[in-house]
């Protein structure tokens, strides 16, 4: 006998209503970096200032990254058709490495400009860097508060979340830099100000990359240990072997699992089925389930099983592993 039920999420009113604030959070945050960044350029200009130039070409990818982030989660909503099954809930990961990549290309070509400036340090207007840094803060505190009351757990939303803050820290260092020219004349404050905006860069952009790199390869979500999760599923009263286990994220924050499921000969293996579900729900917030459940039978493994994918999980094994004492499938506890 065998069950197989796809338990999924419910997509309500009440998503429907963050995303609409989303899009309104990262719309006006978008309308304030447009905004400054078109001054930024001018005065960046006019002051021969590197770290201003810099701060700049970052606003340009900020308004990108939001402007992506937008898009993927317009697209992101569109209901499953065709041979998209999912929908096009992974445009918002694409969004997010997008961002990360950028993020990384900008620090290479930050250092690169920044060593120049520090062997040749051109003439800084320090009291033009200075007041620019300061309205940079100003403009980029505002914008990153509106990001920050979106939905972060969203990847695309944190890609586009760093890509501000990292703009914060930048205005941040630009702002002492034009001071430190200003008060002493030293002229390569604006290169270190540049060198210590592109760790910042290499930093956010590294894990943008690796975590939207996971979801494409479909690792489990880092707080999900796999092999933890099928000594467990074995603990469930009846439950003989588990294999074929697989757990991944559809999109961030939504993940997903599958298995098949052997359970003790006579019996309910529904019953079973259901209270595996409710384990997966309950402790690991993993509600899109597919389980396909089937009755053991001794010394015999099923002709589509004969090559399952990754390890498999056995009341036996889980016992030698110290991962809890295994159930009599004959006598399960009530």
């Amino acid at each position: 006998m065998s069950a197989g039920r796809g338990h999924g999420h419910g997509h309500g009113h009440s998503q429907a209503a963050g995303v609409s604030a989303d899009r309104k959070l990262l719309g006006g945050a978008l309308a304030l970096i447009l905004g400054f960044m078109v001054a930024e350029v001018i005065v960046g200009v006019a002051a021969g200032s590197l770290a201003l130039i810099t701060d700049a070409a970052h606003m340009l990818t900020d308004a990108i990254a939001i402007a992506l982030a937008l898009l993927a989660i317009r697209l992101a909503a569109k209901p499953p058709a065709g041979g998209f099954t999912y929908g096009f809930k992974r445009v918002e990961i694409l969004s997010a490495q997008a961002n990360g990549i950028t993020l990384l290309l900008l620090a290479v070509y930050f250092v690169y400009e920044a060593v120049h400036r520090m062997i040749d340090p051109p003439e800084v207007k320090g009291a033009l860097v200075l007041i620019t840094g300061v309205v940079g803060i100003v403009v980029n505190l505002a914008a990153t508060w509106l990001i920050s009351k979106a939905n972060r757990a969203s990847l695309n939303v944190e890609g586009a979340f760093q890509h501000i803050l990292n703009d914060l820290f930048a205005f941040i260092a630009t702002a002492v830099a034009g001071l430190v020219v200003l008060l002493t004349g030293f002229a390569r404050a604006d290169a270190i100000a540049a060198f210590v905006v592109a760790v910042l860069m290499l930093k956010a952009g590294i894990s943008l990359v690796r975590d939207s790199g996971r979801i494409f390869l479909e690792a489990a979500p880092i707080a999900i240990d796999p092999q933890a999760l099928g000594a467990e599923l074995c603990a469930v009263p009846g439950v003989v072997e588990v294999h074929d286990l697989h757990v991944w994220e559809i999109t961030s924050g939504e993940p997903a699992a599958s298995a098949h499921v052997m359970v003790a000969e006579g019996l309910d293996c529904h019953q079973i089925r259901v209270q595996i579900e409710e384990v997966l729900a309950a402790r690991h917030q993993l509600t899109h389930s597919t389980l396909q459940v089937d009755h053991a039978v001794a010394g015999q493994r099923p002709d589509h099983c004969t090559d399952a994918h990754g390890p498999v999980h056995t009341t036996a094994h889980r016992a030698i592993t110290g991962a809890g004492s295994a159930p009599d499938p004959a006598n399960p506890p009530h």
